[in-house]
C-alpha cells in the first residue's frame, strides 16, 4: 500500500492529470490518472505540483539584523559591508541562531527547503560559522543546508597580514562547512583578486570540495575575474564544481569581450547565480540617466549552455530591507530585469529557482521521478507562469512524503451586483 498518492496535479513540464505515488520517504512513481490503495489521497485540483525551492545564494548569518546597529542610508554595497563590519562586534551565537532559525521557519512556509548561504569568516571567533553549523544540525529534519565559507573582507586583506582571513577560512572548513568562498574584486588590487581565486580554487581542489565566489560585483566592466575563476576551473579539472555568483560587471562589459568570455566559462562547465531583487537594488548606483539594470546577462548565459539559478540573497539584513524567503519573488524580478517575457523565457526564470539551483548545490534525490525523494510543493497555480504572475501561493509543502506546511487557498471575497462571490485571480 502507498503512503501517499497525488492525483489530477500539473507538472512544471505540462502535463496535467498527473499521479505521483509516494511509498516511505520516496516517489516511486509517476504517471498519469494512477489508481491504487494509499494511506493518504490528495486530490491536486490540476494545481501546479513541483519540486520544492531552492536558492543558490543567501547570506543567514545577516538575515533579519536590518537596523542593527543603525539603517544603510545610501542603500549600496560599499555601506552595507561597512555597516556588516560595526554589527559584527555585537554578534551573539544565541541572536544569529534565532534569527537564522526564524527565517528557516519562513523558507519551509514558501516551500524553500535547500538553501547555499555563505557565512562570514574574517571574524576569528567564527562566531557565525558555529552560529550556522548549529542551525544546519538543527533544520537538517526538513532543510538542506549548504554552508560557504565566505570572507567578506578579501580573503588577502586581514589586518594581521594575507594569511589571516586564509587560516580562519580552513578552520571553517575543518569545522564542517562546506563550500569555499571569496571575492575576488573586494581584494586591495586587480592582481590580488587574481591570486585570490587561484589560492581559494587550489585550496577546493585540494579538499575535494566545490567552490562558489562572488565574483565581478560591480559596475565597472573592467572587473574580469569571472574569466579567471573559468581558467582556474579548467586548470583544475573542476568541471561543474565552481560557481561564479553576481557577475554583475558583465552587464557593462562590451559585446566583443563577452563573446569570447562566454565560451570560456561554458567550457569549463561554471554555473552561475544571479541575485536580481539585490543586483537591481545595489548596482548602478553611480548611474544618472541611461541607468543600468544591474543583472548579469541571464538570457546569454543560459543560450550559451551555462547553467543559472536566481538567488535570494539577502532578507531584512545592512543590504536590503525587504524580503520574506519567496523564491518566485525573486523569479518574478528576474523575469521583469532580463526582459524574458516569452513563454519559454518564463519557464527558464521557474527553473532558475528550482532545478538550476538544485544542480549547484549538487543535491540528490531531488526532483519529480521515481527514487527521488519525496518533497514537493503544491502551488495554487495551474503552471509555472501562472506560479511567477501571482507568486503563487503554497497549498502544502512536503518533505520526504510529510506535510511539513500548509496554507488555505488564497481569495477574495466579492460583494458586487451580477459579479461571481469571489476571485482567486485567475484568468
Amino acid at each position: 500500500m502507498l503512503d501517499l498518492l497525488v492525483q489530477n496535479a500539473a507538472l512544471p513540464d505540462g502535463r496535467t492529470g498527473m499521479s505521483v505515488a509516494v511509498r516511505g520517504e520516496k516517489i516511486v512513481e509517476v504517471c498519469a490518472g494512477l489508481q491504487s490503495p494509499a494511506h493518504q489521497v490528495l486530490d491536486a485540483q490540476g494545481y501546479l505540483l513541483s519540486p520544492p525551492f531552492v536558492d543558490a545564494h543567501f547570506h543567514m548569518d545577516a538575515t533579519l539584523s536590518y537596523g542593527l546597529p543603525r539603517v544603510n542610508q545610501s542603500g549600496t554595497l560599499l555601506e552595507g559591508i561597512a555597516l556588516w563590519g560595526e554589527l559584527k562586534p555585537l554578534l551573539t551565537q544565541e541572536a544569529l541562531i534565532e534569527r537564522a532559525l526564524a527565517y528557516c521557519d519562513w523558507a519551509v512556509a514558501k516551500g524553500l527547503l535547500a538553501i547555499r548561504t555563505h557565512v562570514d569568516v574574517c571574524d576569528p571567533r567564527l562566531l557565525a560559522v558555529e552560529a550556522l553549523l548549529e542551525v544546519k544540525r538543527q533544520v537538517a529534519p526538513y532543510i538542506d543546508l549548504q554552508l560557504v565559507a565566505f570572507p567578506q573582507n578579501g580573503v588577502l586583506r586581514g589586518a594581521q597580514g594575507p594569511q589571516q582571513h586564509i587560516n580562519n577560512l580552513k578552520r571553517a572548513l575543518d569545522m564542517g562547512v562546506d563550500v569555499v568562498g571569496g571575492i575576488p574584486h573586494f581584494e586591495r588590487t586587480m592582481a590580488d583578486g587574481a591570486i585570490s581565486v587561484r589560492l581559494l580554487c587550489e585550496l577546493a581542489a585540494e579538499r575535494g570540495l566545490r567552490v562558489d565566489m562572488h565574483c565581478d560585483e560591480s559596475d565597472d566592466p573592467h572587473s574580469r575575474h569571472v574569466e579567471t575563476l573559468a581558467f582556474e576551473t579548467q586548470r583544475l579539472g573542476m568541471h561543474g564544481r565552481v560557481t561564479g555568483s553576481h557577475l554583475t560587471s558583465m552587464h557593462s562589459m562590451d559585446n566583443y569581450y563577452v563573446s569570447k568570455l562566454l565560451p570560456l566559462m561554458a567550457e569549463a562547465q561554471l554555473q552561475v547565480v544571479a541575485n536580481p531583487l539585490i543586483n537591481i537594488t545595489l548596482q548602478g548606483r553611480h548611474d544618472t540617466y541611461p541607468k543600468r539594470r544591474g543583472m548579469t546577462r541571464v538570457p546569454e548565459l543560459l543560450a550559451a549552455g551555462i547553467n543559472v539559478a536566481f538567488g535570494h540573497d539577502c532578507v531584512m539584513d545592512p543590504w536590503y530591507s525587504l524580503g520574506s524567503g519567496d523564491m518566485l519573488e525573486v523569479a518574478h524580478m528576474g523575469l521583469h530585469v532580463g526582459q524574458m517575457t516569452s513563454q519559454a523565457a518564463m519557464r527558464q526564470c521557474f527553473d532558475a529557482v528550482t532545478v538550476n539551483p538544485a544542480r549547484i548545490l549538487g543535491l540528490g534525490g531531488y526532483g519529480l521521478e521515481a527514487g527521488c525523494n519525496a518533497d514537493f510543493v503544491l502551488l495554487q497555480a495551474r503552471d509555472p507562469v501562472e506560479a511567477l504572475r501571482l507568486r503563487a501561493n503554497r497549498l502544502q509543502v512536503f518533505r520526504k512524503g510529510t506535510c511539513i506546511a500548509s496554507a488555505p487557498a488564497c481569495a477574495s471575497t466579492l460583494r458586487l451586483p451580477g459579479r461571481p462571490a469571489s476571485t482567486g485571480f485567475m484568468a
